[in-house]
C-alpha cells in the first residue's frame, strides 16, 4: 500500500480509502465485514463513511452503514488500526433533524453524537460537511445557478467555531468537506488562516476519467494549501468498469436497481467508455485498473475513496495500487479527454 499525509496533519492514510456506501442496500453486514476484513489486511488504513449511509438514501436506510461498521468494531477490537471518516448531512432531506440547515452547533453536535454511538467509539478521525447549504452547482449541475429563495445558511465562520468545540472536545480529530467548489475551499481556508481556527484537511468531491473537472480551479489549491482530494465515484458509480458498454444493464448493478445516476451513461459518456476499453486492451489491463491507477497518480489526490459490492471487485480496486500508466498511456489517456471532456459529471 502507498501512504499520503493528511492535509498538513500527522496523520499518513492509505491511497486507497474503503468506500461503504452499499452497505445496508447492497451488501449484508457479513458481506461488510468481509469487505472491511480484506481492506486491512491489504493494508488499507482509511474507511469513509456518513451518517446518511447507506445509499441510496432513505429513512430506513439512514445510518446503517455506520451500524455496521461500529459492530466490525466492536467485535474485531480494531478501532485504532483505522482513520476514519464520516460526514453530517447538508440540508433537504427531512427525516436527517427535520431537513433544515444541518451546520449549526446544535445540530452538528446532535449529529456527531448520533454517528459516535453507532460506530460504537468515542472519536472520528475526519468528520466531513457532506454538501453545502448554500447554493452550489455540486452533484452532476453544470450551470451554476444562485437560488435567490436560498434562505438563511450558517456562514463558513459559524461553521469552524462550531466545528472547533468538537476538536476540543475530542469528539472529532479533523475537518473536512465534500461536495464543495473554489469559492467554499477557499473562504474556508482564509478564515481558518485569518481567525486561527481549525483547518479544513480535504475535500472529498467526484473525479474520474470522464470527470476531471476538478483539475478547473481545485487541483491547484488542493497542492498550494495542502488540502488535497479524497476522489469519490473513481470508476463513475462504476460505468468505467465498462459494464454497461452496447446497451447492457446488468442484474443487481446500481443503474439497474436504483435511479439517479443515468447522467453517467449518456450518450457522450458512452462514447468516451469505449475509447478507454480500447485503449485497456491495448495496453492489456481492465478498464477498471486503468481508470483507478489515473486516479492514484494525481498528485492533488490524497486518497481515492473505492467502493465495491462483490470481493472481486474489491480485488481489482485495492489491486489498482501495483499499476504505474507509461507517459505514453497518459499521453493516450489526454487525447481521449480532449476528444471528450468531462462528460459524466
Amino acid at each position: 500500500m502507498k501512504f499520503k499525509k493528511l492535509g498538513n496533519t500527522d496523520l499518513d492514510v492509505s491511497l486507497i480509502c474503503l468506500g461503504t456506501m452499499t452497505w445496508g442496500t447492497q451488501n449484508t453486514e457479513k458481506e461488510a465485514f468481509e469487505q472491511m476484513d480484506y481492506a486491512l489486511d491489504k493494508g488499507v488504513n482509511f474507511f469513509d463513511t456518513a451518517e446518511l449511509y447507506s445509499v441510496p438514501p432513505t429513512q430506513d436506510s439512514y445510518g446503517k452503514t455506520e451500524i455496521m461498521i461500529g459492530n466490525w468494531f466492536e467485535k474485531r477490537k480494531n478501532r485504532d488500526k483505522i482513520i476514519l471518516a464520516s460526514k453530517v448531512a447538508g440540508p433537504g432531506l427531512d427525516w436527517i433533524r427535520g431537513g433544515g440547515n444541518n451546520f449549526s452547533e446544535k445540530k452538528i453536535g446532535e449529529a456527531i453524537d448520533d454517528s459516535l454511538k453507532r460506530l460504537r467509539t468515542d472519536y472520528i478521525d475526519l468528520y466531513q460537511l457532506h454538501w453545502p447549504e448554500r447554493s452550489t452547482n455540486c452533484f452532476g449541475r453544470r450551470e451554476f445557478k444562485i437560488n435567490m429563495n436560498e434562505g438563511e445558511w450558517n456562514n463558513f465562520e459559524s461553521v469552524l467555531r462550531a466545528l472547533e468545540k468538537f476538536i476540543k472536545s475530542g469528539k472529532i480529530r479533523f475537518i473536512g468537506m465534500s461536495n464543495e467548489t473554489p469559492y467554499g475551499l477557499s473562504k474556508y481556508l482564509e478564515i481558518s488562516e485569518n481567525k486561527k481556527l481549525p483547518r479544513m484537511m480535504s475535500v472529498q468531491n467526484p473525479y474520474s476519467l470522464v470527470n476531471r473537472t476538478y483539475e478547473i480551479g481545485m487541483s491547484e489549491i488542493s497542492i498550494r494549501e495542502k488540502c488535497g482530494l479524497l476522489v469519490y465515484y473513481p470508476l463513475a458509480s462504476g460505468a468505467l468498469s465498462g459494464k454497461y458498454r452496447n446497451g447492457q444493464m446488468p442484474k443487481n448493478a446500481r443503474m439497474t436497481l436504483f435511479k439517479g445516476w443515468e447522467r453517467m451513461i449518456n450518450p457522450l459518456a458512452m462514447k468516451a467508455y469505449d475509447e478507454y476499453f480500447k485503449l485497456s486492451k491495448e495496453i492489456n489491463i481492465t478498464m477498471v485498473q486503468l481508470a483507478q491507477a489515473f486516479v492514484n497518480s494525481r498528485p492533488f489526490v490524497t486518497s481515492n475513496i473505492i467502493g465495491a459490492t462483490t470481493m472481486d471487485q474489491l480485488e481489482e480496486n485495492i489491486g489498482s495500487i501495483d499499476i504505474e500508466l507509461t507517459e505514453e498511456t497518459l499521453e493516450k489517456i489526454n487525447i481521449i479527454h480532449n476528444n471528450n471532456p468531462n462528460p459524466a459529471p
